[in-house]
């Protein structure tokens, strides 16, 4: 492949509702989607940073000056023998995954488009035609109101709920919410708002039979995590802390988590979440695909991700109507009655761009183009 010009376009999409976390309360999301072109063909990508570097140290404006002044001129360098190529182009870069990722995951879905195939075959991925799905469902102003949330996401058939929990909001919110519903697997998402120093608070949680605990330590530790891990009965996730193959091979050695998040743009594309599928997978880990409130692009490349086979828990992939009024894909990805998402076969990640919709949505845009 030879890649002609990368675009970039800035989005600015505001939400159904709002979704808070451990850190931060959002209500819109500036998204950067990346489009790469080659002899009439373009792949599409999406840069899956937040608006503001809390999850991590990447952020939405940030993402775009390294996309467009690092990223996509790796492109121009040679010809591409293949999608896989580009990681090892970029990866002088040091971090800035989300960055690297979504021009990555748009070269991936260029391929596909190429090559006549559905994206999830293109990666290897098809291990089954429906991915099971949950839901993360941010802290709401009242137990009241979360309840409420829960209540709709079971009745359109989703298979999990995910709460996000901190301090003063963790133990007697589940409590309440675990006697509402005690059958629904249930799993509590701190995203690094506890200390090992907690670990008596978090220790209570173990009486309500959650799935897991997502990253409750510091977002790039993983020694106290094994320590606590050693203290719990519910097995901790790992997410913003694994950002290699070769971290989860730390992690694992270490036991400190028993089951692993993997989010596309947290590891730079697929070709490094392929690499961390299966050192998991080798090592009996089962991982799950979480999310990054994603439009349309970033969503149906999850649906991709989680068709592989090691995805054996529902991931966060939902349907579009959750977080927008209007996505910039046709048709908008739809759940089904039992609480899955069909894989689409079309070329490349399987749904068609709204591009009138695009156009009302962009913000800024520039376009890439080798040096003469």
């Amino acid at each position: 492949m030879k890649i002609e010009r990368v675009v970039l376009r800035q989005l600015r999409m505001p939400l159904v509702h709002f979704f808070e976390t451990s850190f931060s309360r959002t209500y819109e999301r500036n998204i950067i989607v990346v489009e790469v072109v080659s002899e009439g063909l373009s792949g599409w990508g999406e840069i899956t940073a937040g608006e503001h570097p809390f999850y991590n140290e990447e952020w939405t404006a940030a993402a775009w000056l390294i996309a467009q002044d690092y990223v996509a001129p790796t492109l121009f360098v040679r010809a591409l023998r293949d999608a896989g190529d580009v990681n090892g182009l970029t990866g002088h870069i040091r971090g800035h995954n989300m960055a690297r990722g979504g021009v990555e995951a748009a070269v991936w879905d260029l391929q596909a488009r190429r090559n006549g195939n559905p994206l999830w075959k293109e990666i290897g991925g098809g291990a089954r035609r429906e991915i099971p799905c949950g839901v993360s469902i941010g802290i709401q102003d009242s137990v009241a109101q979360l309840i409420g949330k829960i209540e709709g996401e079971l009745a359109a058939g989703y298979q999990r709920i995910k709460m996000k929990i901190k301090p003063g909001w963790d133990v007697d919110v589940i409590r309440q919410i675990r006697e509402r519903f005690p059958d629904t697997p249930l799993m509590a998402d701190a995203n690094s708002a506890y200390r090992l120093a907690d670990a008596g608070l978090l220790k209570e949680l173990d009486a309500f039979g959650l799935t897991m605990i997502e990253q409750p330590l510091a977002h790039d530790d993983i020694i106290d995590h094994a320590e606590l891990q050693a203290q719990l009965e519910t097995p901790i996730c790992l997410d913003e802390c694994i950002r290699t193959a070769h971290h989860a091979e730390q992690a694992i050695r270490l036991k400190a988590g028993r089951i692993v998040n993997i989010k596309l743009g947290r590891v730079g594309g697929f070709g490094e979440a392929k690499r961390l599928h299966d050192v998991c997978e080798s090592a009996g880990i089962p991982v799950w695909c979480g999310g990054m409130l994603e439009a349309g692009i970033g969503r149906a490349h999850n649906i991709a991700l989680a068709t592989l086979p090691n995805f054996t828990l529902p991931g966060d992939v939902s349907a579009s109507k959750r977080y927008w009024k209007r996505d910039i894909i046709v048709p908008e990805v739809e759940t089904t009655a039992r609480g899955t998402i069909a894989i689409r076969d079309e070329p490349g990640f399987g749904y068609e761009i709204d591009h009138d919709f695009l156009r009302h949505v962009t913000v800024r845009e520039v376009a890439v183009t080798p040096k003469r």
